[in-house]
């Protein structure tokens, strides 16, 4: 595995962002004079490194088991598990494994974890550094929902796609906002493409910057999307606390099912997970 020098200049990167920057950007969610402006957030209030071996936090992490018949499911087909087969913290990355076998009815399993109940903030920079998986059907990611979820019928709790993912196109992510008027098929999202490489070859740190006036998303610090109150269609439903999801489906309406050309066991490893606030 490959070890984590890239743990610290991140720290030391975000600890020195000390002021505000003004970025050039060509993008349908910009304002009239093309700006966008980006927040300071310097002080963490969680993050995990995963260097401890084993099962992931329990302080930090719990787990959705079961498959989308429990109300969270976008016709995928896996089954989502908390066995080490599919969810563990080894050599200081977290690895959640997709496998392709007869479980409980299902015929994959994988893992997803969030930190519903243990922790949750309004507004401020979430971040993850992650490897991503490849090949059809494969759909890994980085994501928050509103913590009155429970409560509320989504959209209406809101939902930030920090990073989604389809495996079968492994140079490009996707950034998005689902809310009332706007989710599904209608969601505010941009894409995002790798230059000359490919998300499945390396780790890279996909984040955003969350404030009353807008969501700022960023790939490896390069901020390509910005969207605001003003883009969407419906209620601006993001001021209140959202809680992180971070998951490996198999198939669904998003990336189709695997086919003869999918490789399994595929893994999405994660090196850090970090919230800042201003």
């Amino acid at each position: 595995m490959k070890n984590k020098t890239n743990t610290k200049k991140g720290l030391v990167k975000a600890a020195f962002m000390s002021f505000i920057v003004v970025l050039f950007l060509t993008t349908t969610n910009c304002s009239s004079d093309g700006t966008q402006i980006v927040a300071n957030f310097t002080e963490i209030v969680m993050q995990d490194e995963f260097n401890t071996e084993g099962a992931p936090n329990n302080a930090l992490w719990t787990y959705d088991v079961g498959t989308g018949d429990n109300g969270w499911g976008n016709n995928e087909l896996q089954y989502y598990t908390d066995r080490t087969e599919n969810v563990k913290v080894e050599n200081g990355y977290l690895l959640i494994t997709a496998n392709e076998e007869e479980y409980n009815g299902s015929s994959y399993t994988s893992s997803r974890l969030l930190t519903n109940g243990l922790f949750d903030q309004q507004y401020g920079r979430f971040e993850a550094r992650i490897r991503l998986p490849y090949g059809q059907g494969m759909w890994p990611a980085f994501w928050l929902l509103g913590e009155n979820c429970d409560e509320v019928i989504w959209p209406q709790c809101g939902e930030i796609d920090i990073m989604e993912y389809r495996g079968q196109e492994p140079t490009k992510v996707h950034g998005s906002v689902h809310g009332p008027g706007y989710s599904g098929g209608e969601a505010i999202t941009k894409t995002y493409t790798l230059e000359n490489d490919r998300f499945d070859t390396g780790f890279h740190v996909f984040g955003i910057e969350w404030t009353p006036d807008y969501i700022n998303y960023y790939v490896d610090d390069k901020l390509y999307n910005q969207i605001t109150p003003a883009d969407v269609t419906g209620e601006w439903v993001f001021n209140q606390p959202f809680y992180i999801i971070i998951n490996l489906a198999v198939g669904g309406s998003f990336v189709g099912s695997p086919n003869a050309e999918t490789v399994f066991p595929q893994t999405m490893l994660i090196d850090y997970v970090r919230v800042y606030k201003n």
